[in-house]
């Protein structure tokens, strides 16, 4: 916070306080969403925000009667195995790229991931953490790997978090 004054509202949890907390967060999440993008990452376009309001790409599926609807989150999906192993490719890759750039989604599970056809795309940025500037971002991307890999096993994929965790190692350094 740059003002102590917004940093004091905050711990207080006054109105005020939980007005620039709401900001806080909009301007965190936008920060983690532009550079995501920018990275080439399966994340939603941003497109402006505004307060505590952000804009962003609408992530649609077309469904069998040809009309358009918001894309299911991952944990509501039941992808064939083809399909399945292909969305934890992209994962890989998306969670690669991330740790290539120092950073850790901090709370990835397949209710922050949108199946949007043959395609995933990460959403819910705002706790992004910096892998090796964070004294918790090897915890919370063990976890995110835990978290993952634990859902597509449940699904009928032969993952590992454990090995992905180490793939993932591989790219950071």
């Amino acid at each position: 916070m740059k003002r102590s004054r917004d940093e004091r509202a905050v711990k207080r949890k006054s109105t005020f306080g939980r007005q620039v907390a709401a900001g806080e967060w909009a301007v965190s999440e936008w920060s983690a969403l532009v550079r995501l993008w920018n990275l080439g990452l399966p994340v939603p376009y941003p497109v402006q925000i505004d307060g505590t309001e952000i804009l962003m790409e609408w992530i649609t599926v077309v469904d069998e009667d040809g009309a358009v609807a918001t894309a299911p989150r991952l944990a509501q999906t039941r992808p064939s195995h083809e399909l399945l192993a292909t969305y934890f490719e992209q994962l890989t890759d998306a969670l690669a790229t991330m740790v290539q750039s120092g950073l850790v989604h901090g709370d990835l599970s397949a209710y922050n991931i949108l199946a949007a056809g043959e395609r995933l795309v990460i959403i819910d940025l705002p706790q992004i953490v910096d892998l090796v500037g964070n004294l918790n971002g090897m915890t919370f991307l063990q976890r995110d790997c835990a978290n993952i890999c634990g859902w597509f096993r449940s699904r009928g994929l032969e993952v590992d978090e454990h090995t992905l965790f180490a793939e993932l190692m591989a790219h950071a350094f």
